[in-house]
């Protein structure tokens, strides 16, 4: 079993699909004797051989070899097979049938070595009986290959190697992102964290028909794990690029992204699934990128420029570009940002414990890291900290506002008793406030300056308490 194996994995890795069509079959009616399969009624089989739902029975007519290396029957498809060779049985992948209780489904991939001394001079029979009962999803070309080849191929891993090389670099970037978000809790660090392992699971899985003998039931799965890999990566894609250069359209673009990548589904045949799919979010994620280069934003440019270099490898070399290239632009696009992370936390760690230091002997200042560096805000000018994904945002005084790098939840632990969570996203200075106000069906508090804020119901009762007694919530109120 395992020369097999091997020989399935070698013949695989090395074959042209141009091959598959090398022979040219006709359709028969057949019945196996104890001679050997008897055939009736024989015709030119159409462009392509579909098993599926049904048993067929196929012919062919190969010439010997002009050489001495051994050959071998290659045969890839969706569907149970048996081979005879000039009468005499070959093997069987799985057990054809004429129903589908009678079929046990064969592995989707399997080869027939044929013996040097089964070949005779001038014409050789060759003889398939398949079937496809069990195939899940009716595929438009069913068989990927027929054909009598030569073994063994000269050595090509090459492409298999860069594969595995690209899924490694993935799956270490997706640990480093998931470190710094377990250390920042950050949004971009998630979504990275997701890119990257999405795209490392998907090389694996693209690549499992050359390491896995699966059962030829899988196939419409695996086909079906790697469009689904693929969708998922084009709207985090552009749900990366969109919080990055147009944040206030991040939600608009995500939602945008559905419908296109939901309808490349009702494409036929999965690898244009899978490319329009990636195409589609490339595209999407392209516009923001766009907007991020015309504000003249950081990284705009770069991003944008490697976008449309994915999109010409997509339209232009499709299948190379789905197989191997694809990989390799993720794995550059990945590991860069991910070292420009770690340089940036690293510089902000610094940073930070400088202005720590400055501010110990500072209580009544809190120390905020922004796009402008580190500053000591004054907390008595913070009138409200509302949540912004990565960020949270300072409303100060005099209708000042600043983006400060940390979590709402840590934030609140570092502000003194004066403020309250009011709100799943919002933290209230309460010494600033005015009242408590009803706005229909729900409540918000205005402060003496700035937009009132919003109060969630869960946290009203604890609001009122804080404001202190009833009569002095009524006043406020009023």
């Amino acid at each position: 079993m395992w020369r097999i194996l091997l020989l399935t994995l070698l013949v695989t890795i090395f074959m042209s699909p141009a091959q598959a069509r090398d022979i040219s079959w006709q359709a028969c009616r057949g019945v196996t004797g104890l001679a050997g399969p008897k055939l009736s009624d024989c015709r030119p089989t159409p462009d392509f051989i579909d098993p599926q739902g049904r048993e067929i029975w196929i012919r062919s007519i190969v010439q010997p070899p002009t050489d001495a290396r051994p050959r071998v029957l290659y045969i890839a498809g969706i569907a149970s097979s048996e081979v005879w060779f000039n009468g005499r049985r070959l093997g069987a992948n799985g057990r054809p049938g004429s129903t589908k209780q009678d079929e046990t489904p064969g592995r989707y991939q399997a080869i027939f070595p044929i013996r040097e001394t089964a070949w005779r001079p001038g014409e050789n029979l060759l003889v398939l009986r398949l079937s496809s009962f069990h195939g899940g999803l009716h595929f438009a070309r069913p068989m990927s290959a027929i054909a009598v080849l030569p073994y063994p191929y000269p050595p090509r891993i090459a492409p298999l190697a860069v594969t595995f090389l690209a899924a490694g670099a993935l799956l270490a970037a997706a640990f480093g992102f998931g470190v710094i978000h377990a250390m920042r809790r950050t949004g971009t660090s998630l979504t990275l964290t997701a890119m990257a392992g999405v795209a490392a699971v998907q090389a694996i899985v693209e690549s499992l028909r050359t390491l896995i003998d699966y059962s030829y039931p899988l196939h419409a799965w695996r086909l079906g794990a790697i469009w689904v890999l693929a969708a998922i990566f084009a709207i985090l894609l552009v749900r990366y690029v969109s919080t990055r250069f147009w944040p206030k359209a991040s939600r608009a673009m995500i939602g945008l992204s559905l419908g296109p990548v939901t309808a490349t589904a009702l494409l036929p045949g999965f690898d244009a699934k899978t490319i329009w799919v990636l195409i589609a979010g490339v595209a999407l994620a392209a516009l923001p990128a766009a907007v991020g280069v015309r504000r003249r934003l950081p990284g705009a440019r770069p991003t944008l420029a490697y976008l449309l270099l994915f999109l010409a490898l997509a339209l232009g070399l499709p299948e190379g570009f789905i197989d191997l290239s694809y990989f390799l632009l993720v794995a550059g696009l990945i590991l860069p940002l991910l070292m420009v992370e770690v340089v940036r936390l690293s510089r902000d760690d610094r940073n930070r414990e400088a202005a720590l230091t400055r501010a110990a002997s500072r209580p009544d200042r809190l120390t905020v890291a922004s796009a402008r560096g580190v500053e000591l805000v004054p907390i008595a000018e913070i009138l409200a900290v509302v949540g912004a994904d990565d960020y949270v945002e300072l409303r100060l005084t005099g209708g000042r506002s600043l983006l400060h790098a940390a979590r709402l939840d840590g934030l609140a632990d570092q502000l003194p008793a004066s403020f309250q969570r009011i709100h799943r996203s919002v933290i209230a200075n309460l010494s600033r406030v005015q009242r408590l106000e009803r706005d229909g069906d729900r409540w918000r508090l205005r402060l003496n300056e700035g937009t009132p804020l919003p109060v969630s119901r869960s946290r009203l009762a604890a609001l009122r308490d804080a404001l202190d007694t009833p009569a002095a919530m009524a006043a406020v109120a009023a």
